[in-house]
């Protein structure tokens, strides 16, 4: 068995069989020109770290802090719960967003940061 990822230029091969992997990649190389990077550790904002027992621990660390420097809340303090579930949300009454192209960029990027951080689904679908 054989699994290709494939997101525009970037492609995820791996597989059941090493040769099998090898194989394809060549076939792909004799087509297209591939550049074989070695191990995964990163790709798409989800870094991928090899553990002892051969199993893979997929993280967003570097994504959410690059997210947070570019909103300058880098010295900000986590908290265990991101937002009481009976918090209502209204937009009378509250000032217009000052950079609503900013903020959707912030939406959007928490977004993807629910694949690796279910706890957040909640208050990034009430902000949404």
């Amino acid at each position: 068995m054989v699994y290709l990822l494939v997101y525009v230029d970037d492609i995820i091969i791996t597989g059941s069989s090493t040769s099998l992997v090898q194989h394809l990649a060549n076939q792909l190389n004799s087509i297209f020109s591939l550049k074989q990077l070695g191990d995964l550790d990163y790709f798409l904002g989800i870094e991928v770290k090899h553990l002892a027992d051969g199993s893979l621990l997929l993280t967003q660390s570097k994504y959410i802090n690059d997210l947070l420097t570019k909103t300058n809340m880098s010295d900000y303090n986590p908290i265990t719960t991101p937002m009481m579930s009976s918090c209502k949300l209204s937009k009378v009454g509250s000032d217009n967003v000052v950079d609503a192209t900013l903020y959707r960029l912030v939406v959007g990027s928490l977004q993807y940061a629910t694949i690796t951080r279910p706890k957040i689904y909640f208050a990034v679908n009430k902000v949404c």
